[in-house]
Protein backbone atom coordinates (compact mmCIF):
# COMPACT_ATOMS: atom_id res chain seq x y z
CA UNK A 1 0.00 0.00 0.00
CA UNK A 2 2.63 2.63 0.90
CA UNK A 3 4.27 1.75 -2.51
CA UNK A 4 1.49 2.69 -4.28
CA UNK A 5 0.63 5.75 -2.20
CA UNK A 6 4.07 6.72 -3.15
CA UNK A 7 4.46 6.39 -6.60
CA UNK A 8 0.57 7.87 -6.68
CA UNK A 9 2.47 11.39 -4.85
CA UNK A 10 5.33 11.20 -7.46
CA UNK A 11 3.36 10.46 -10.38
CA UNK A 12 1.36 13.62 -9.26
CA UNK A 13 4.29 15.76 -9.12
CA UNK A 14 5.98 15.02 -12.17
CA UNK A 15 2.73 15.24 -14.52
CA UNK A 16 2.94 18.39 -16.12
CA UNK A 17 0.21 20.48 -15.23
CA UNK A 18 -1.83 23.36 -16.78
CA UNK A 19 -0.46 27.22 -15.51
CA UNK A 20 -2.53 29.98 -15.12
CA UNK A 21 -1.47 33.92 -14.83
CA UNK A 22 -2.77 37.28 -15.72
CA UNK A 23 -0.56 39.24 -18.73
CA UNK A 24 0.22 42.15 -18.79
CA UNK A 25 1.40 44.35 -22.06
CA UNK A 26 3.81 46.98 -22.78
CA UNK A 27 5.11 49.06 -25.60
CA UNK A 28 8.44 50.81 -25.43
CA UNK A 29 8.68 54.45 -27.26
CA UNK A 30 9.80 51.90 -30.34
CA UNK A 31 6.71 50.45 -30.36
CA UNK A 32 8.49 46.86 -29.14
CA UNK A 33 5.43 44.96 -27.34
CA UNK A 34 6.69 43.07 -24.02
CA UNK A 35 4.40 40.69 -22.34
CA UNK A 36 4.82 39.52 -18.78
CA UNK A 37 2.59 38.24 -15.87
CA UNK A 38 4.49 39.75 -12.60
CA UNK A 39 4.64 43.87 -14.24
CA UNK A 40 7.43 46.12 -12.75
CA UNK A 41 5.92 49.44 -13.24
CA UNK A 42 2.72 50.61 -13.73
CA UNK A 43 3.70 51.58 -17.68
CA UNK A 44 2.42 47.55 -17.97
CA UNK A 45 -1.63 47.88 -18.91
CA UNK A 46 -3.66 44.67 -18.08
CA UNK A 47 -4.41 42.43 -21.38
CA UNK A 48 -5.22 38.95 -20.91
CA UNK A 49 -7.01 37.01 -18.20
CA UNK A 50 -5.58 33.81 -16.86
CA UNK A 51 -8.85 31.91 -17.86
CA UNK A 52 -7.89 32.96 -21.66
CA UNK A 53 -4.90 30.64 -21.36
CA UNK A 54 -4.26 27.06 -21.16
CA UNK A 55 -1.70 24.77 -21.03
CA UNK A 56 0.63 27.23 -20.88
CA UNK A 57 -0.61 28.00 -24.93
CA UNK A 58 -0.24 31.84 -24.44
CA UNK A 59 -2.06 32.86 -27.72
CA UNK A 60 -4.49 30.21 -28.67
CA UNK A 61 -6.34 30.98 -32.23
CA UNK A 62 -4.40 34.39 -32.28
CA UNK A 63 -2.38 36.17 -34.41
CA UNK A 64 0.37 38.52 -33.61
CA UNK A 65 -1.94 41.34 -35.22
CA UNK A 66 -4.46 40.19 -33.21
CA UNK A 67 -2.46 40.42 -30.11
CA UNK A 68 -1.23 44.12 -31.31
CA UNK A 69 -4.74 45.08 -32.08
CA UNK A 70 -6.16 44.40 -28.64
CA UNK A 71 -3.29 46.26 -26.93
CA UNK A 72 -3.54 49.43 -29.01
CA UNK A 73 -7.74 49.11 -28.46
CA UNK A 74 -6.99 49.17 -24.87
CA UNK A 75 -4.61 52.20 -25.04
CA UNK A 76 -5.69 54.20 -27.56
CA UNK A 77 -9.40 53.28 -26.75
CA UNK A 78 -10.50 53.05 -30.47
CA UNK A 79 -12.43 49.79 -31.04
CA UNK A 80 -10.08 47.18 -32.09
CA UNK A 81 -12.35 46.06 -34.86
CA UNK A 82 -12.70 50.05 -35.82
CA UNK A 83 -8.94 49.50 -36.55
CA UNK A 84 -8.91 46.24 -38.27
CA UNK A 85 -11.44 47.32 -40.73
CA UNK A 86 -9.56 50.59 -41.54
CA UNK A 87 -6.24 48.38 -42.00
CA UNK A 88 -8.32 46.33 -44.39
CA UNK A 89 -9.70 49.12 -46.23
CA UNK A 90 -6.33 50.78 -46.78
CA UNK A 91 -4.17 48.09 -47.16
CA UNK A 92 -5.89 44.69 -47.39
CA UNK A 93 -3.30 43.50 -44.46
CA UNK A 94 -0.32 44.30 -46.54
CA UNK A 95 2.24 45.31 -43.80
CA UNK A 96 4.90 47.03 -47.06
CA UNK A 97 1.86 48.33 -48.43
CA UNK A 98 3.59 51.86 -50.15
CA UNK A 99 0.49 54.10 -52.01
CA UNK A 100 0.96 56.55 -54.87
CA UNK A 101 0.59 59.42 -52.37
CA UNK A 102 2.94 58.42 -49.88
CA UNK A 103 0.59 56.58 -47.64
CA UNK A 104 3.01 53.71 -45.89
CA UNK A 105 2.09 50.53 -44.18
CA UNK A 106 -0.94 48.60 -43.18
CA UNK A 107 -3.32 52.15 -42.01
CA UNK A 108 -1.72 53.96 -44.76
CA UNK A 109 0.08 56.88 -42.90
CA UNK A 110 0.63 59.95 -44.49
CA UNK A 111 4.21 61.20 -44.20
CA UNK A 112 2.53 64.02 -42.25
CA UNK A 113 1.00 61.73 -39.71
CA UNK A 114 4.22 59.85 -39.29
CA UNK A 115 5.84 62.68 -38.57
CA UNK A 116 3.24 63.90 -35.98
CA UNK A 117 3.20 60.67 -34.12
CA UNK A 118 7.24 60.16 -34.33
CA UNK A 119 6.87 56.72 -36.10
CA UNK A 120 10.60 55.25 -36.66
CA UNK A 121 9.66 52.87 -38.91
CA UNK A 122 6.19 53.25 -40.71
CA UNK A 123 6.20 49.53 -41.85
CA UNK A 124 6.64 48.24 -38.41
CA UNK A 125 3.41 46.86 -37.96
CA UNK A 126 3.11 48.18 -34.01
CA UNK A 127 4.34 51.19 -34.84
CA UNK A 128 1.84 51.71 -37.99
CA UNK A 129 -1.25 50.46 -35.86
CA UNK A 130 -0.45 52.92 -33.02
CA UNK A 131 0.31 55.97 -35.17
CA UNK A 132 -2.88 55.15 -36.96
CA UNK A 133 -5.30 54.24 -34.43
CA UNK A 134 -4.34 57.54 -32.29
CA UNK A 135 -4.66 59.53 -35.20
CA UNK A 136 -7.70 57.78 -35.64
CA UNK A 137 -8.72 58.65 -31.69
CA UNK A 138 -7.88 62.67 -32.63
CA UNK A 139 -10.35 62.36 -35.60
CA UNK A 140 -13.22 60.51 -33.51
CA UNK A 141 -13.13 62.85 -30.76
CA UNK A 142 -12.71 65.91 -33.08
CA UNK A 143 -16.18 64.79 -34.49
CA UNK A 144 -17.84 64.02 -31.32
CA UNK A 145 -17.71 60.07 -31.65
CA UNK A 146 -19.33 60.42 -35.45
CA UNK A 147 -16.84 57.21 -37.26
CA UNK A 148 -17.99 58.51 -40.72
CA UNK A 149 -17.03 61.86 -40.54
CA UNK A 150 -13.70 60.59 -38.52
CA UNK A 151 -12.99 58.00 -41.79
CA UNK A 152 -13.78 60.50 -43.94
CA UNK A 153 -10.87 63.05 -42.51
CA UNK A 154 -8.79 59.78 -42.39
CA UNK A 155 -9.20 59.14 -45.73
CA UNK A 156 -9.62 62.79 -47.65
CA UNK A 157 -7.85 65.43 -44.69
CA UNK A 158 -9.62 67.22 -42.46
CA UNK A 159 -9.38 69.99 -44.56
CA UNK A 160 -11.81 68.56 -47.52
CA UNK A 161 -14.16 67.82 -44.33
CA UNK A 162 -14.03 71.55 -43.24
CA UNK A 163 -13.99 72.85 -46.59
CA UNK A 164 -17.58 70.90 -47.43
CA UNK A 165 -18.71 71.28 -44.06
CA UNK A 166 -18.99 67.22 -44.12
CA UNK A 167 -18.20 64.27 -45.59
CA UNK A 168 -16.75 65.42 -49.14
CA UNK A 169 -18.59 64.48 -52.20
CA UNK A 170 -15.40 62.21 -53.28
CA UNK A 171 -16.54 58.75 -54.96
CA UNK A 172 -13.64 57.12 -53.43
CA UNK A 173 -14.12 58.72 -49.96
CA UNK A 174 -17.73 58.17 -50.16
CA UNK A 175 -16.69 54.27 -50.98
CA UNK A 176 -14.16 54.15 -48.72
CA UNK A 177 -16.84 55.09 -45.90
CA UNK A 178 -18.87 52.44 -46.88
CA UNK A 179 -16.30 49.83 -46.97
CA UNK A 180 -14.70 50.49 -43.67
CA UNK A 181 -18.29 50.48 -42.01
CA UNK A 182 -19.22 46.92 -44.30
CA UNK A 183 -15.66 45.23 -42.85
CA UNK A 184 -16.82 46.62 -38.84
CA UNK A 185 -19.88 45.44 -39.04
CA UNK A 186 -18.35 42.09 -40.37
CA UNK A 187 -15.52 42.07 -37.96
CA UNK A 188 -18.32 42.90 -34.64
CA UNK A 189 -20.22 39.96 -35.74
CA UNK A 190 -16.97 37.55 -35.57
CA UNK A 191 -16.31 38.78 -31.88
Amino acid sequence: MIKYLFFLVFILFITPCALYADIYIYADENGVLSFTNTPTSSDYKFYMKEDNIKQGNLFINKTPLDNILKYVSITTSVEKEFIKAVIKAESSFIKNAVSKKGARGLMQLMPSVIKIYNVKDPFNASENIMAGAKYLKKLLDKYNGNKDMALAAYNAGPGNVRRYEGIPPFPETVNYIKKVNSYYKEYKNIN
